[in-house]
């Protein structure tokens, strides 16, 4: 009787946290578990009058048409390859520029720096499309009007060439997204005790010694973290980086479909929902899958840099 006295009592206590916590849990609950019952039309032929749950079943046509499709290989190829070029181009920019900024002396300055480096973050997509715009317009462009004209350069039809897009997308993920991890590496670098630096120098330790000695090293937790969270998400692409920024031209589709971008296509065309809905599962399951993988190969060479 005195333990189930003792237990209410501390029930009592958390009550105040209990309802602060319901209206999260409830959101997660209506949001995130409730539409996961429409996983199942990913296995059905699904059509609005009879909807969602009575559509008649088609097993694994779905899923054999996301990869019988002339374009699944171009899709696959570009979603993969892409986010390979974003974690790297990311992570090496991220810690480049957390290392440079962390070193600024001027607080004021150290606060300007973080909060650039941030600012495309918080930018739209769409915003970020005109902005890529008003650089590749070939009637009013930067590039074509200012800048190809002074090394005798002819204009170029920017939306039609596919040749520059692989690396004008890696460019503008990098300077949208780039901000956030830098941020994660700014604060983890704040966090290393600042005698090791002094300790190092008075050993005679060079900047690039020290960089590579005890910086590095001590970001190796920061740096699994974020690694294993974007290896998650390997087989899904940013939709506005993809649509919105290459204007949606059917010229560039070559280097700039990938699965979300066919994902909404599919999805205005007839019978699009059940397809769409099947490579959603499809990147749901894969990405669950690596990230459990990472986590394991992580957790078996260093336990203590695993997320779980």
């Amino acid at each position: 009787m005195e333990k189930k006295k003792l237990s209410f009592t501390r029930f009592k206590q958390f009550i105040p946290l209990y309802l602060m916590l319901l209206p999260g849990a409830l959101y997660l609950f209506i949001n995130n578990y409730i539409p996961m019952a429409g996983i199942v039309v990913a296995f059905k032929a699904y059509n609005v009058n009879d909807g969602l749950f009575f559509s008649p079943w088609s097993g694994l046509k779905n899923f054999e048409y996301l990869f019988t499709t002339n374009e699944a290989g171009v899709i696959i190829r570009n979603t993969l390859l892409y986010n390979v070029a974003f974690i790297i181009v990311n992570m090496v920019m991220g810690i480049i520029l957390a290392i440079f900024i962390s070193d600024v002396v001027n607080s004021r300055l150290k606060k300007l720096y973080q909060s650039s480096i941030l600012l495309p973050f918080l930018i739209s997509i769409v915003v970020v499309s005109y902005i890529v715009f008003a650089l590749l317009s070939h009637e009013n462009g930067m590039l074509n009007k200012s800048l190809l004209p002074l090394f005798g350069q002819e204009p170029v039809q920017w939306y039609n060439d596919t040749t520059w897009w692989p690396l004008i997308l890696i460019v503008t993920n990098c300077w949208k997204g780039v901000g956030y991890g830098t941020l994660i590496y700014i604060a983890a670098i704040a966090g290393i005790d600042q005698s090791f630096y002094e300790a190092a120098e008075l050993d005679g330790a060079s900047k690039w010694q020290q960089i590579t000695q005890i910086t590095l090293p001590c970001l190796i937790p920061s740096i699994i973290t974020l690694l294993i969270m974007n290896i998650g998400r390997i087989f899904y692409s940013d939709f506005g980086l993809f649509y919105q920024v290459p204007q949606n031209s059917g010229s560039l589709y070559e280097v700039t479909n990938t699965i979300d971008t066919y994902v909404y296509r599919a999805l205005m065309s007839s019978g699009g929902i059940g397809r769409s809905s099947a490579a959603g599962l499809l990147q749901s399951v894969v990405g669950f899958t690596l990230v459990m993988l990472s986590n394991f190969i992580v957790r078996k060479a260093s336990a203590e840099n695993a997320i779980f």
